[in-house]
């Protein structure tokens, strides 16, 4: 049987998260890691639909993974405005 090899990562949960997190765990009888493993395994086979697709599937941009607020300063984000400016100009669109 073929070992299985995991890798520690680091989280930080706002307290309304950990709870949400705390429950889902205690709902479906497993630990938190398991929880996390099972929403990242869903996460992963979500289709996105609507006009930002194209954005998402090219890796343009990213779905949300927090609530809206300002972007961390060591992550700077292009607008949106610029992005679909510039896909535009890639299609040969006016």
């Amino acid at each position: 049987m073929a070992k299985i090899v995991r890798e520690p990562i680091q989280v930080y949960l706002s307290a309304d998260e950990r709870a949400e997190l705390d429950g889902a765990a205690r709902d479906m009888g497993v630990s938190r890691s398991e929880v996390l493993r099972r929403g990242i395994g869903l996460a992963g086979g979500v289709a996105y639909a609507g006009p930002l697709r194209d954005l998402v599937e090219g890796g343009y941009l990213t779905p949300a993974t927090t609530g809206p607020g300002a972007p961390p300063p060591s992550a700077p984000v292009a607008s949106l405005r610029k992005i679909l400016a510039e896909l535009t100009a890639d299609r040969g669109e006016t």
